[in-house]
């Protein structure tokens, strides 16, 4: 089967849900592929200010009983076209190799934690070519091409197909054509509890066409 996480990096959900990801991707490793896209905020989903930021940050801090509070210092008001770097530099590191969560989750904790603004495309570039251990110059230069943009237009686009709004969002597909779909959990027990459905009625299925075939008889 196959969970797909559509993301923005300058999510505090998505800085609250990375745990999760890292665990079921643990949990379920060699039984389950993983795979991450990212579904870019529109420019009205941002906060107007800092003081606005920060009382969506201590809200998002407070349901998640963290000990600590995320922090706003990374964000620019006004924001041209959302912030197109941070993304930008994810996807292209990507590209060049380094595909995993490390550079995602570097520049998530440089904003959130550091305080360092990630929607400066040499600040992003910097952080994440140190993560992913790529070439900054290259970095920059994929980041800013025009196919780098288009895939993030598509995949933000295949995200608002699903007729969905909230980031994070967990899709499940499984080889019997079965999907189910989670959006803006960051808890692992409602997923865990569907990828052990949907694996055990995907193996119960392969059983059954073993002893009875692929297909009903005519």
């Amino acid at each position: 089967m196959k969970v797909t996480y559509y993301l923005e990096i300058t999510s505090s959900w998505c800085f609250w849900a990375e745990p999760m990801w890292a665990e079921l991707k643990r949990r379920y490793a060699g039984r389950a592929e993983f795979d991450w896209k990212i579904a870019k905020m529109l420019p009205g989903d941002f906060a107007t200010s800092n003081r606005q930021y920060d009382w969506f940050l201590l809200r998002s801090s407070t349901v998640m009983q963290s000990p600590f509070i995320l922090n706003s210092a990374y964000y620019e008001y006004p924001i041209p076209r959302g912030y197109p770097a941070a993304s930008a530099v994810a996807e292209a590191a990507r590209e060049l190799g380094a595909a995993g969560d490390e550079v995602r989750c570097a520049l998530s904790h440089a904003a959130y934690r550091e305080g360092k603004k990630i929607g400066r495309m040499e600040v992003a570039v910097e952080i994440a070519a140190k993560a992913g251990g790529l070439d900054a110059a290259a970095l920059r230069t994929r980041a800013e091409s025009a196919e780098v943009e288009a895939r993030l237009e598509a995949s933000t686009k295949e995200f608002f197909a699903h007729q969905l709004s909230q980031r994070p969002t967990f899709v499940l597909e499984d080889a019997i054509g079965d999907k189910v779909v989670f959006s803006g959990l960051v808890k692992i027990e409602p997923l865990a509890a569907a990828i052990d459905a949907m694996l055990a009625d995907t193996a119960a299925h392969t059983a059954f066409a073993a002893a009875h075939g692929q297909r009903p008889p005519d």
